[in-house]
């Protein structure tokens, strides 16, 4: 802007001293003025600097603030067994559980949250954690490939989830084991008892029918056939809420279908939201206040002065002729 300025004052004068002399230009214009012309600039540029820089939201004004986190530790086991992939409930009883955890997930607050997978064995998908964000996105990516045998571990499941709970003062501790309860171990109800009389609260979920259904076999997620036994005849995985519930009760805590995904989440919602939150993190964090409205208010004020501000001298500016520019 100021390039350009100074390219049309040259212009102006070069153009001026074609018209006529200096002294005949004076006496046919006596209220032009250079200095308010200029100082007009002066007052734009100042009034749009202002504005851009209340555009980087300027920050001052600091003071220490302290949060403090409370909340429970909710750890999911979740049975990624290839029976979970039976479709007798849509669109699967795997992606129904998925379903199942996510929406608890999304009913929780500032709890931590861990999620363990099982077939064969247990593995560890997500550390316990805050992070609501990456535990939904790391149970989008729980399936059967992730674990190197198939079964139903359920103790190992509840062994694992002994090393989740990192916390010794927490006082409330839950385990949701999500799972059709096929091939179940025998100590299962024992492990279940003793994680229990550590203060974890276990619960059951249980998804898929009792009527069953077959086990699809898919490539590429085109469907190829479905899983036989050794006789060759198509194998029909059926839920065991029995098995679910006896886990439930060696545990003293409860066993609620899963079927229809709102009847657990509001279960489940209910039960931790009753539950006392103990304080697991504080932080302290500094806490800073916008100023951009200070700037803004200042741009704007510059911008009028250039609006209301004549590029002509005025009669008292030329009576006190402060800046010289009355020639004599």
């Amino acid at each position: 802007m100021i390039v350009i300025f100074l390219l049309v004052l040259w212009w102006k004068k070069r153009t001026q001293k074609k018209f006529a002399n200096s002294d005949l230009l004076e006496r046919l214009a006596p209220n032009s003025s250079t200095f308010k012309t200029t100082l007009k600039l002066v007052f734009l540029l100042i009034g749009m600097a202002f504005l851009i820089v209340s555009l980087v939201n300027p920050k001052m004004g600091t003071k220490l603030q302290t949060v403090k986190r409370e909340g429970v530790d909710v750890v999911f086991a979740l049975d990624v067994s290839k029976s979970m992939l039976a479709e007798d409930i849509a669109p699967n009883r795997l992606e129904k559980s998925k379903q199942i955890i996510s929406k608890i997930i999304d009913k929780l607050g500032s709890d931590r949250v861990g999620i363990i997978i099982y077939a064969g064995n247990a593995y560890p998908l997500l550390p316990i954690t805050t992070d609501h964000g990456a535990a939904k996105m790391f149970l989008q990516n729980a399936n059967p490939d992730l674990v190197s045998s198939q079964g139903t571990a359920i103790t190992e499941a509840l062994n694992l989830a002994k090393t989740y709970y990192n916390n010794d003062e927490q006082t409330n501790r839950f385990l949701i084991i999500i799972s059709d309860g096929e091939d179940h171990q025998e100590e299962t109800k024992q492990v279940a008892q003793n994680i229990a009389n550590e203060g974890v609260k276990v619960y059951t979920i249980g998804v898929g029918t009792e009527k069953g259904g077959p086990i699809p076999m898919k490539i590429n997620g085109s469907l190829i056939g479905y899983k036989k036994d050794n006789k060759g005849e198509t194998v029909i995985t059926k839920r065991k809420p029995e098995v679910l519930q006896g886990i439930a009760d060696a545990a003293n805590g409860n066993y609620i279908d899963g079927n229809k995904t709102d009847n657990p989440v509001k279960i489940i919602e209910n039960i931790i939201s009753n539950a006392q939150k103990s304080e697991f993190e504080t932080k302290q964090f500094s806490d800073y206040k916008d100023q951009f409205q200070w700037f803004i208010g200042i741009g704007i004020l510059f911008l009028l002065i250039d609006i209301f501000l004549f590029d002509k001298k005025t009669k008292w500016l030329r009576k006190v002729d402060l800046f010289n520019e009355e020639k004599k």
